[in-house]
């Protein structure tokens, strides 16, 4: 299958509406005008919604006649006007170029103070838009060629995209399209490609999404995902702590860099363990150790390699330690989410008590990170791994503390109580490999029970009989295609290869269903749920990397 095939297939997906028109490393956004005649243009911007963006509102084509051109045919290089008599393309990373062939033709737009515009099309108008979102019209003749190049750009990502299962090429080839179009360019870091989870209000490299990003390209691009996880741990605190969020501005480390009502909704929720007045580090699962281990199986281990991943697990095994010295708040051994954006999982209800929250995926994350440092260990010599398995040991009998055997549930702590919320973060500790086995049988028949997570597109981020269970609210029913994988990922390691494969399965099929990798999925119907993002990042980059592993 050529690129051009996949650049096709991708075409489908392009509607203007779930999915913009783009160009990787633009900030530039094209989707349909909302009254369904031209487009309208947005820039992509950090904590900013698209309404805060407007640069152009209902471009509209008209021709010779006064006749609006409507939309027939939408291809990752170009959007087509009237069965692809005027097409509007990309002439850089900040300009469009908007052409025509028809003499007496002409472009028609607002600008987000109202203002009507009018020039005619001869043969085609250069729209460049500065950073400021100021925008300058000029006359072009160069359409053809900013065409030519924009092709060549989405050809040579294309090239890139890996070959999968025929039922799955498809969609693989939306999600790759969606992974080249998220990657932005952040000048101040030197020229760095982050592939951001969403140029929809999600313009920065959370530490999360950089994992499971790194993860779906490594097996088309592995240079770009060894640089999504070096950005990743390019900034950690001096203790060790790395980062929420790295944006252009910065990065998001504490609560003093939230906004001032976060701040208050937190100061609202603190305990007598977790000081209310006190900066609260803000991170992120600790995940980096495996999605280490995931990004280099999948190139050949170069000795370049081998020192850059040296160099990232030091970093990593600071991490690591950060979390027992720092996020341990009542000194028992257990660290803890001293706040819910540091789980990745910011709604569960979970969080609906005081904080901080001793929770079981926390729990099943550090072991499986100081199982991964072990392994990473004994491939060096100067490295001992015994340290990481000791501890692993230590951590995984605090995890077991946690277990409900009358409820077959692991439950959360609210500064020390227990929380009744039967979440998936419940289904974690499968990661760990080393459940008793009666709790593991348990785990999977939860699976199984239609009142808990057995619904039809499961499984659920709450259990279905759940009093806080809906199926549309983040994080408090939807299905996510990161937890999914992880569940995944802990029936394998618990010795359920061929339960583990068939939510694999389950998985891309509630994709290709739902019509997209969005952000999160209504668990009762398949389909996105209203307030999820479209196009999203790591939704997009764990399809491609179920899809190879389905596809061997």
């Amino acid at each position: 299958m050529t690129p051009g095939d996949l650049a096709a297939l991708t075409g489908g997906h392009l509607d203007l509406v779930r999915a913009p028109f783009t160009l990787p490393s633009s900030r530039l956004l094209v989707f349909r005008a909302e009254n369904g005649d031209g487009v309208r243009v947005h820039t992509a911007e950090y904590e900013k919604q698209l309404d805060e963006c407007r640069v152009l509102d209902a471009l509209v084509i008209r021709d010779a006649a006064g006749t609006a051109l409507p939309i027939t045919r939408v291809l990752p290089h170009e959007v087509e006007f009237g069965g692809g008599a005027a097409t509007l393309v990309f002439d850089g990373i900040g300009a469009l170029s908007l052409g025509a062939p028809e003499p007496g033709w002409s472009a028609e737009w607002t600008t987000p103070d109202g203002r009507a515009h009018l020039r005619a099309l001869d043969p085609a108008l250069r729209f460049a838009v500065s950073a400021d979102r100021a925008v300058t019209v000029a006359a072009s003749d160069a359409h053809a060629d900013a065409a030519a190049r924009s092709a060549r750009i989405w050809q040579d990502w294309f090239a890139k995209c890996p070959l999968v299962r025929e039922d799955l090429q498809a969609m693989t080839a939306f999600c790759w399209w969606v992974l080249g179009a998220n990657i932005v360019s952040l000048p101040a870091l030197q020229g760095a490609r982050p592939v951001v989870p969403s140029k929809i209000g999600y313009v920065g490299l959370w530490q999360w999404d950089a994992y499971f990003i790194a993860i779906g390209l490594s097996h088309g691009d592995p240079e770009l995902a060894r640089e999504q996880l070096d950005l990743a741990f390019r900034f950690p605190t001096p203790a060790g702590q790395l980062p929420d969020v790295v944006h252009e501005e910065g990065v998001l480390a504490s609560s003093d860099d939230l906004p001032a009502a976060d701040r208050d909704r937190l100061r609202r929720a603190g305990s007598a363990i977790a000081d209310p007045n006190a900066p609260v580090p803000l991170t992120k699962p600790p995940l980096s150790a495996w999605a280490l281990r995931r990004v280099l199986e999948a190139a050949p281990a170069t000795a370049e390699i081998r020192d850059w991943a040296r160099r990232q697990l030091a970093t990593i095994r600071r991490s690591q330690d950060w979390w027992f010295a720092c996020s341990d708040l009542d000194g028992d051994g257990m660290p803890e989410y001293a706040h819910p954006y540091s789980s990745g999982l910011d709604d569960s209800p979970i969080f609906d008590g005081p904080l901080p929250t001793t929770a079981p995926d926390l729990g099943a994350y550090l072991v499986l990170q100081d199982l991964e440092l072990a392994r990473f260990a004994d491939e060096d010599e100067d490295l001992d791994a015994g340290i990481h398995r000791d501890r692993a040991a230590r951590t995984l009998g605090k995890l077991l503390d946690l277990w409900d055997a009358d409820r077959g549930v692991f439950l959360a702590r609210a500064a020390g109580e227990p929380v009744a919320s039967d979440a998936i973060t419940g289904l974690m500790p499968l990661l760990t490999g080393a459940l008793p086995e009666p709790v593991v049988d348990a785990l999977v028949a939860a699976m199984d029970d239609p009142q808990r997570y057995g619904t039809p597109w499961g499984l659920p981020t709450v259990a279905a009989s759940d009093p806080d269970f809906s199926a549309t609210r983040m994080w408090r029913g939807p299905v996510w295609i990161n937890t999914n994988t992880l569940v995944a990922e802990g029936l394998e390691n618990s010795g359920h290869p061929d339960r583990a494969r068939e939510l694999r399965e389950r998985t891309v099929a509630l994709v290709i269903h739902g019509g997209g990798p969005h952000e999160y999925f209504n668990p009762l119907t398949g389909q996105k749920a209203p307030t999820a993002t479209t196009a999203f990042g790591w939704s997009a980059a764990l399809f491609v990397d179920l899809a190879v592993r389905l596809s061997r």
